[in-house]
This record gives C-alpha cells, structure tokens and sequence, in this order.
C-alpha cells in the first residue's frame, strides 16, 4: 500500500474535514429507506475514519469499512467498534454480498491504485453489481472536469487548534486528472511536524459514468444533493439499484 493520509493527515481530515461525511449521512440513509433497504450490511468502500459508518450503525446497519490508509482504518475502529474494518484498494479488496454499497467524498477519483489509472471504474461497477443482493443500491459520487480553470492553479488553506494545512490544485484538462499538492502541519509536542503528500485524480463526465452503470446492470439516477446537503459545481452524486 502507498504512503497517502498518513497519520497526520489522516488526523487532520478526521478532525477538520469530517463535514461532508456526517452531513451526507442523512441523504444517504434515505435513499437505502427508499429503495426498502433497512437492514443488512453496507460495505463503506472509501470509508475514510469511520464517521459515515458510525451513523449507519447507529441506524441498524451492519458495516463494512475498507480503506486504503491503515491510519483511517486505526481512528475508524476506535470510533465505530460495531462495525468491521479492513485495509485494502477498493479497486481490488473482495466484496461480500450486502444490501448496498456506498463510497463517499469522492473516493472513486483517487488515483492511489494503478489498477484506477489503467483500467478505470467499469470493474469496480461490475463488481459492485455482482456483489449486491437483487434491489440493492450503489450509492456514491465523483469529480468531473473544470474544477481548476486552465492555466491556473487554486490554492487552499485550513487552520486548526493543533494544525495546519496548504493545498495547492492544478488540473491537467488534457489527461482529464487533477493533482493536489498537500503540505500539512501537526503539533506533536512543542514543535509542528511537516508531512508533504501529493494526491492526483481522475476527473469523470457525469454522462459517461451514468452510460458505464448502466452497462454494468445498473438502473441509474444522478444527484446534486444528498438530502440536503448540496454540493458544489462539478460534483456528482449517484444512486444506482441492481434491478430485483
């Protein structure tokens, strides 16, 4: 496994950026009450450090966390001890028949595996498919294009009690990815320790993605908003069911 979200990082998005996971929750969990799915197990690709997990079990869920990061998969398991956690690529890990299948903030634009930069979602989908129990439900969302204007770059900043972040975004339109450069800062002790991790991902058409589900078997409906939480510009959301 690669050296992304490390333990300072993987602190920082924990405690600073854990917004969109636990206000996604609420939309998520009504579309698996919708599509009749109340029970069972959810198997969180992406599941970060366990935040959506932790409102799913809370809801009656059975969960299964996988992650890339074994320190997101470590702050996961101490706070949802309900629910199982494993380290592995979501492009590779087995997945076990389950009632649905989510994988939030973005986490299918990762190019963390080569498997993603080669190959692309069209077998994780299919996997995903044969994976569900007949009515169940995908539910996840991607990046598209145009999230940095040519030529440019956009740079970020974030400031906590004991941390620091700099990202810096360029997007490479010819390729279709996008690269993020991260510098983040963590106070161990009396000092800030430096941790620098460069992140890229690919960038999906919505369309195109909607296309690939339903080749894959799917019954697709796209989304700019989980519940109520809306999301910005070029970013997705999709719900899809494997017919019963």
């Amino acid at each position: 496994m690669g050296a992304w979200y490390g333990e300072d990082l993987a602190y920082i998005h924990d405690v600073g950026h854990a917004d969109f996971a636990l206000d996604s929750a609420p939309g998520i969990k009504g579309i698996l009450e919708r599509s009749g799915i109340r029970g069972g197990l959810i198997v969180d690709l992406g599941c970060g450090t366990g935040i959506l997990a932790r409102e799913l079990v809370a809801a009656g869920y059975d969960v299964l966390g996988i992650d890339i990061s074994e320190a997101m998969v470590e702050i996961a398991r101490k706070r949802t001890p309900e629910a199982e956690f494993r380290v592995g690529s979501l492009f590779g890990v087995e997945i076990p028949r389950c009632q649905a299948v989510t994988a939030i903030s973005e986490v299918l634009n990762y190019l963390f595996d080569s498997e993603n930069e080669d190959v692309g979602l069209g077998r994780v989908f299919r996997r995903v498919h044969d994976a569900l129990a007949p009515g169940g439900a995908f539910v996840f969302d991607v990046l598209g294009p145009g999230q940095v204007p040519p030529g440019t770059r956009a740079k970020g900043f974030g400031v906590g009690e004991d941390w620091a972040v700099l990202s810096e975004r360029e997007e490479d339109a010819g390729r279709g990815t996008m690269e993020r450069r991260i510098v983040s800062f963590r106070r161990v002790g009396e000092h800030y320790r430096r941790t620098d991790e460069v992140h890229r991902v690919r960038l999906y058409d919505p369309e195109d993605l909607a296309a690939e589900l339903g080749r894959a078997g799917f019954r697709v409906r796209t989304m700019r908003a989980y519940g109520d939480l809306r999301l910005e510009r070029g970013h997705t959301a999709y719900a899809a069911w494997k017919p019963a």
